[in-house]
């Protein structure tokens, strides 16, 4: 019994020893290292809003100077009762609208290609990137007159749906700038090819006011080289605003 006894206990300490080396063994093993996570960054695209922008000419005998549209978040370019900026008093004495279009406001600003005739139509197509609050303006010259415009100071599209559209009509105002002598000399137009912009202001307004009208060579006002055909009424344009994007 006792020669048994010991053997048991040789195996029992054999055992413990056998243990030991191996945990030993697991200690001396090197860490494991897990590789780190990798994140990819999320790239988030930017919301492009785009319009298309249809202007129709109803006037009979008023050529328009190409369409100028900005858009802006807050503050217009343009608002009926004040003060024409010279961007506005050049586009409105002659029809040109690269410093009109330079609008330090702007978000984004464009033109149509070219003037449109009496009862003609044009597009034009404006992109804005990432925008809560947009608004559009509008500007174009009537082409037989000292520094009539047409337009609209503000309109809101930013909760204009992709595909929807709006429509307005536009009345004719006076910049201001320039009295109204309709003579051949400050006519612009075709209807008498005479001077644009001067940056001399010689209306006694210099804000800008609904446009009086045409009085014409055969109304009274024999300087005038403006004729009957040249008159117009209200509305004078239509603006169809689509939003394609």
């Amino acid at each position: 019994m006792s020669s048994a006894n010991n053997l048991k206990k040789s195996l029992l300490v054999l055992a413990l020893a056998t243990t030991l080396a191996a945990c030993s063994d697991n200690d001396n093993d090197d860490p494991i290292v897990e590789e780190p996570v990798v994140v990819e960054p999320i790239v988030v695209e930017p919301v492009i809003s785009e319009f298309t922008i249809t202007f129709s000419n109803l006037t009979a005998g008023q050529p328009l100077s190409p369409l100028s549209v900005i858009a802006f978040e807050d503050e217009a370019p343009w608002a009926f009762g004040t003060t024409a900026s010279v961007g506005l008093e050049m586009l409105a004495e002659s029809g040109a609208n690269e410093e009109y279009l330079s609008y330090e406001s702007a978000l984004a600003a464009v033109s149509a290609e070219g003037g449109i005739g009496p009862g003609e139509t044009t597009t034009v197509v404006i992109s804005v990137e990432g925008q809560e609050a947009l608004n559009l303006s509008f500007a174009a010259m009537l082409g037989n007159t000292n520094d009539a415009f047409t337009g609209l100071s503000l309109v809101d599209v930013s909760s204009l749906e992709v595909g929807g559209s709006l429509m307005r009509t536009t009345v004719a105002y006076d910049a201001g700038t320039e009295a109204n002598t309709e003579t051949a000399e400050t006519v612009p137009g075709p209807a008498a090819s005479g001077e644009g912009f001067n940056e001399i202001r010689d209306d006694t307004a210099d804000i800008i006011t609904m446009h009086p009208g045409i009085v014409s060579n055969l109304d009274g006002l024999s300087t005038s080289v403006l004729g009957v055909e040249h008159k117009f009424d209200n509305p004078v344009s239509k603006i169809v605003i689509m939003r394609t994007q």
